[in-house]
């Protein structure tokens, strides 16, 4: 295979990933991986390195957009960036000392986790009753939608933080944004609207990452024949996902992609045991 074709193909795989990023708030990394590891059979340390760069791009693609039609709860994000980056630095030294064909199955378990998470009932209403923690930190707010203003108020906010730093732990372990950890502790503890916690999760992804790629950096698994392609499509997919958000049938989306996430889950996990990396 030529430089050419190899570039071309992982810009066309990139877009992929960032389109189906910036529309369920997972971010890229559950497709660069493994496009990277199953297609081309780069090194899982580099595929993680080059996943992490494109969920900073994915991140800073949709979620510039997001903030513009104020959905994102700013505020909320930066107050759990603190556990997640926290989480994030841990994950990415763990990773270092981690047998790649371990960090290949337990990537393979998240993903099928993701897959669970994404299909399952979501939380659409908005509470009218919060904790008193979300009033002192001053959390609660609003998003537009067609007929006006939402007011919405959070819970838990002690068991969503303490989600977030796993959600960081993982996204460091594994290079992917943890979205759907992420979505998880908004979503089902602090009981923020479906819309509202995907798109603080993409606004939130891009820190964690940051974080971790400091990491990858300095070890040397950051090859920019690899990233920049990653980056290019990844960056072109969150900004088409971002449009595609109010106009695609989210349940449709959630139906596809888990599927084809669980197939690339099971060879993961299958590669894994057989030391394929």
């Amino acid at each position: 295979m030529t430089i050419l074709t190899f570039t071309l193909i992982l810009i066309l795989g990139a877009y992929l990933a960032g389109l189906i990023g910036s529309l369920t708030g997972l971010g890229g990394g559950v497709v660069v991986i493994p496009l990277l590891t199953l297609v081309f059979h780069v090194d899982i340390r580099y595929a993680i390195g080059a996943a992490l760069l494109a969920s900073i791009a994915n991140s800073s693609g949709a979620a510039s957009a997001y903030i513009k039609e104020g959905i994102t709860n700013i505020r909320l994000g930066m107050f759990l960036e603190i556990a997640t980056t926290i989480g994030a630095v841990l994950g990415a030294l763990i990773a270092i000392y981690t047998p790649t064909n371990t960090i290949a199955i337990l990537f393979g378990c998240v993903l099928l986790f993701s897959a669970a998470m994404t299909l399952r009932k979501k939380n659409q209403e908005a509470l009218t009753e919060g904790s008193k923690l979300s009033a002192i930190l001053k959390l609660n707010s609003s998003y537009p939608t067609p007929t006006g203003l939402v007011n919405y108020k959070l819970k838990n906010v002690g068991a969503g933080f303490s989600i977030m730093t796993v959600a960081g732990v993982m996204s460091g372990l594994l290079g992917i944004g943890s979205g759907a950890l992420k979505v998880l502790a908004m979503d089902t503890a602090m009981k923020i609207p479906f819309k509202v916690s995907t798109t603080t999760s993409n606004f939130m992804i891009g820190v964690t990452a940051a974080a971790s790629a400091v990491v990858y950096l300095q070890r040397g698994y950051m090859d920019p024949g690899i990233a920049f392609p990653v980056v290019l499509g990844v960056l072109g997919g969150a900004f088409t996902g971002a449009k595609l958000l109010t106009r695609i049938n989210p349940s449709t989306l959630r139906i596809i992609f888990c599927i084809a996430i669980t197939f690339v889950a099971l060879e993961m996990i299958y590669n894994g045991y057989h030391h394929k990396f």
